[in-house]
């Protein structure tokens, strides 16, 4: 009897395990958007979104980078130390976007961009990349493990 209730109570946590709980987001390796997929460098610590694209030379059309959060909240991003003009993309937890910064210039530094809704995810593609297709908050993204 115990046998089987411990055979059981394993079922129900490798279902919940594989079915109910989400996706680690750490293991994020392209997000489709735009009718494309884009692979992505993941941000997830305080320190790789701190360096984020900074000192990199260029970036391709299918290259982006995601950052990702453990909460939503309103993050805002600057150009500091960048060779090169992105598109700032912020989603919403719901893998909606709620924000587009296009073409934002190493120039611009210090200044800041960022929504006034919370994100959990802010993406960093090449400049002119979302104007090219079309891109438009309410848009959705997926992520591709």
């Amino acid at each position: 009897m115990k046998k089987n209730i411990s055979s059981f109570v394993l079922a129900v946590v490798f279902f919940i395990l594989l079915f109910v709980i989400p996706k680690d987001h750490r293991n994020i390796k392209a997000i489709q958007i735009m009718g494309q997929n884009i692979r992505v460098n993941l941000a997830t610590t305080d320190a790789a979104r701190e360096q984020g694209l900074s000192g990199r030379e260029n970036l391709k059309e299918d290259e982006g980078m995601l950052f990702v959060f453990d909460y939503p909240d309103k993050y805002s991003f600057w150009m500091k130390d960048m060779n090169f003009p992105i598109d700032m993309i912020w989603i919403g937890e719901n893998k909606e976007i709620i924000y587009i910064k296009k073409n934002a210039r190493p120039e611009s530094f210090p200044e800041s961009y960022g929504p006034t809704a919370d994100s959990k995810y802010v993406l960093e593609i090449v400049s002119g990349l979302s104007s090219k297709n079309n891109l438009k908050e309410g848009d959705k993204v997926e992520f591709k493990y």
